[in-house]
């Protein structure tokens, strides 16, 4: 079987923790029975010892298997990844959501997506992330107790995600340390305001005011004074046409959103500046986690 997971972008701007979307670059397991455990690793991250081994996808996955048929068998895992490691878009949700759907398929259970996403709160605390690689579109969530409560909407065709990927990352730890633990209440209105514009907006379809609704003043521009050339990505962008242009999660990567007739423009413009950055023009994703046999 073939488990396939989406990339995704989290926070979009002002909504911390709450509102992610899916992205069309997909990290993949092919799993087959064997005689014993053995793990091939492909793409990004193929070449760090952390990564080839899998470690945090074969305890969560062995876990799951167990709990849910009280066996243990041995498998061969195939990962072709093509999710930045450790750039903002949503690597370790990919792993948790896969791994928790894996165990499920090769148990040969039932599930349904509700149930994954709760599961794997357990291991991702942000549901911003997990929600749309287990959903796919975009996402509103929160958290009520250990459940994820959450709203999608599929997102149209003609829309695109371009991604600047810069060579270096930025710690989700060392990002979280830059953030003020009090906020005057001024910034946190300004932000609220536009999480939720941004969530009607979504969910109407109404692209051309998510440059207003997209602005921040709880953590964006903190963390980008970390890269400061994030700054400049984001004005190139705006300048030639961007709907929207956000730092993606806790960064490195920045996410802009756009018209699929202006991506190719924003994309050669990006290139043109940061040719030392890696610069993508993806689909978005509706789909979420999925399993083929």
């Amino acid at each position: 079987m073939i488990i396939s997971v989406p990339a995704t972008s989290a926070n979009l701007g002002p909504g911390f923790d709450t509102l992610g979307l899916a992205i069309d670059l997909r990290n993949e397991i092919r799993i087959k029975p064997s005689r014993f455990l053995s793990l091939a690793t492909h793409g990004e991250g193929s070449e760090f010892p952390r990564i080839r081994k899998n470690t945090l996808f074969l305890n969560i996955f062995n876990k799951h298997y167990k709990r849910l048929n009280g066996k243990h068998s041995a498998f061969r895992f195939e990962f072709t990844n093509h999710i930045p490691i450790s750039r903002g878009l949503g690597s370790s949700s990919a792993v948790i959501v896969s791994a928790i759907t894996a165990a499920h398929a090769a148990a040969g259970v039932k599930y349904n997506k509700r149930e994954i996403l709760n599961q794997a709160l357990k291991f991702e605390r942000h549901p911003d992330n997990i929600t749309p690689a287990v959903m796919g579109g975009f996402n509103v969530a929160c958290l009520e107790g250990e459940r994820v409560f959450s709203k999608k909407h599929r997102l149209p065709g003609y829309l695109r995600a371009v991604l600047v990927v810069p060579d270096r990352t930025i710690s989700t730890r060392r990002s979280r340390h830059v953030l003020p633990k009090m906020y005057p209440k001024e910034e946190m209105v300004y932000s609220l305001s536009r999480a939720a514009y941004m969530t009607a907006l979504f969910m109407s379809e109404s692209w051309d005011q998510l440059r207003i609704a997209s602005k921040d003043k709880i953590h964006q521009d903190r963390r980008m004074k970390m890269m400061p050339e994030l700054f400049e990505i984001q004005k190139i962008a705006l300048d030639n046409g961007a709907l929207m242009s956000t730092l993606s999660g806790s960064g490195s990567t920045f996410f802009t959103l756009c018209y699929e007739d202006d991506a190719e423009r924003i994309a050669q413009n990006l290139s043109k500046r940061f040719g030392h950055f890696r610069v993508l023009i993806r689909s978005l994703d509706n789909h979420g986690v999925t399993v083929k046999s």
